[in-house]
Parts: structure tokens; sequence; C-alpha cells
């Protein structure tokens, strides 16, 4: 399986890549229905799904559990067998398809054998899932602070999650607490996306690859070691100059 139908598998386990009226997920009644635990799934990830895209179209607040359920196709009272309510619904979508981020991201990280190329393909991996299915990131990124406090416990969260992929990165003179810094430059990118997101761009992400690459190893390795690394000047051939893996000799004093 190449990379390309890796990419479109992921995408569409994400919540709001299909539409909640899908006729693949419709539930045939009669003698044979399918077991209850295969519709209660099924129902699940349609109201998922008519989640995101309304929550998406409409906005957090202004959407309405009817609403959801009419894009869902699923009746208010299976809605709420599956949820306490909109904010529940709201955040298990939300956690379903962060955690299908993460989890690709994650993939593309292990992938390489050295820090510098892991992050890149990382970000990248992350820049593409949300690209492909931009009614997911305008939920997630843009509407989760209309949620509230739970909403917004959610995001730090999520942002706590990155930190995973800057294990590798070297002590930084004078002192300075690597975490710190970690948490600054998660908290930048998310700023990116919110930026690009709100502002209509969301098909657009992949193009901040290399802005967001060079962001992210430029506090550790200054900005033109991290250049190199990334392969940001290349090479007469077209190649990209190969990226080791960090030695705290490298960083800048």
């Amino acid at each position: 399986m190449d990379d390309e139908t890796l990419r479109r598998a992921d995408v569409i386990l994400l919540p709001g890549a299909r539409t909640g009226r899908d006729p693949a997920r419709s539930i045939k009644p009669g003698p044979r229905r399918q077991p209850a635990g295969v519709v209660a799934a099924t129902q699940r990830e349609r109201l998922l799904d008519g989640l995101v895209r309304t929550v998406a179209d409409r906005g957090y607040q202004h959407a309405t559990v009817s609403d959801i359920c009419r894009a869902a196709g699923v009746t208010r009272p299976v809605f709420y067998e599956q949820f306490s309510g909109k904010e529940d619904a709201f955040l298990a979508a939300h956690r379903f398809g962060t955690g299908v981020v993460i989890r690709r991201m994650a993939a593309a990280f292990a992938a390489e054998s050295d820090w510098c190329a892991g992050i890149r393909q990382a970000l990248g991996a992350m820049l593409q899932l949300l690209a492909g299915t931009p009614a997911f990131a305008a939920m997630a990124v843009i509407e989760i602070e209309a949620v509230g406090p739970a909403g917004r416990q959610e995001r730090e969260q999520l942002l706590t999650r990155f930190r995973a992929f800057f294990a590798e990165v070297p002590q930084l003179p004078g002192g300075v607490a690597v975490q710190e810094v970690v948490d600054a430059v998660v908290g930048g990118v998310y700023s990116a996306l919110y930026r690009w997101i709100s502002s209509g761009r969301t098909d657009q992400l992949p193009d901040l690859l290399p802005v967001l690459s060079l962001f992210c190893l430029a506090p550790f390795l200054g900005p033109e070691q991290a250049a190199v690394r990334l392969g940001s000047a290349r090479s007469t051939t077209g190649e990209d100059p190969s990226c080791t893996r960090i030695d705290p000799a490298d960083t800048r004093q």
C-alpha cells in the first residue's frame, strides 16, 4: 500500500470526512438487521460526522442537537443513547479525530531514522489530514474555544501530547528550560494552524510545512543548521541534504 493510499485511509477515519447520511452506512430494518452493537457503532459514527459538519457550518453555539441529528439521519432518542448532550458529543468527536491525527503523526515520525526528518514528516502528515478534512479542522481547531472550560482543557491535553515529538531535543545553553521552549513551539504551531484555518486557507495547509518545520527545529539547532538539516537549501542535483540525529554539540552557543 503506497503513502497516498495510507493517507486517504487515515483521512476517511476523521469525523466529518463523510456525510452523516452516507448511504453506505444506512441501517436496513427487518429480520436481517445488523446486530445491535454494529447498529449502535454505525449510529455513533454518523452522529460524529453529522456533528463535525454541522459545527463547521453553523458554529458550536448555533448548532443544535436537532441539527446534528438531521445531518446524521439519526433520531434524538438515539443521540441521547450515545451522548449526554451537545458538549459531550463534541468532545467525543474531538478526542476521536485528534487521536487519529496523533497516531498518523507518530507513525510518520517513527518511520524516519532521525529527529529532524521525523518532525518534518509528522508535521506533513498532520497538515495533509487537516487539509483533507476541512470540516474537522474547523471544528477541532476553531470551534473548540466556543465549548468553554471543557474545550480549553481538551485543547491543553492535546497540546501536551505533542511534547512527545520533542523528546530528543538537546539541552539549551544558558540554563534555558527546554520544556518551556517546547511548549512555546507547540503553541506557535497551533497558532499558525488557527490563523490559516480561520482565514479559509485549510486546503493550503500543506504549504505551511517548510515554515513550521524550520520553526520547530530552529530554537534547538539555530536557524542556519535547521535549514540545512531540513534540506531547505536544495543542492544542484535537486536532492535534499541528509538530516542526521541531533548532537548537542551542534546547537548554537
